[in-house]
């Protein structure tokens, strides 16, 4: 099974949005079936086979949620993001403002899906392979 240290070998090569695709692609090597990416502290709970899950530690200062969604500014954000524009704290923060309590990469399905904090679904996105 795969390890919070392995993991994070592989996302330290992750500079910006546009290296995503590989970090996943080393992701699937490891095992990893998803994680769901807290916004208000930064920890991510990673989950593989047999439920066996691992959970990283908080990686910033606590980031408030706002109650309402913005989901047309957060598209923008993303967008932004995903061509380089914005490291990753940058976009959490926008995250935040947006509304957008947390995100699940699903490596099996390829997607990415994008929560407010009471749990709906805001934004779905198919993952670039």
């Amino acid at each position: 099974m795969f390890t919070i240290e392995q993991i994070k070998e592989a996302h330290a090569k992750v500079q910006s949005g546009a290296d995503f695709p590989k970090y996943i692609q080393h992701l699937i090597i490891l095992g990893v079936k998803g994680y769901d990416t807290f916004v208000n502290d930064g920890h991510v709970e990673y989950y593989g086979v047999n439920n066996y899950t691992v959970t990283s530690d908080e990686k910033y200062a606590e980031i408030k949620i706002e109650d309402k969604v913005n989901k047309e500014r957060f598209i923008e954000f993303l967008v932004a993001h995903q061509d380089g524009q914005t490291d990753y704290i940058t976009f959490c923060n926008q995250s935040g403002q947006c509304g957008i309590a947390k995100w699940r990469v699903d490596i099996i399905e390829m997607t990415c899906t994008y929560y407010d904090k009471l749990e709906d679904e805001i934004l779905i996105e198919k993952i670039p392979g």
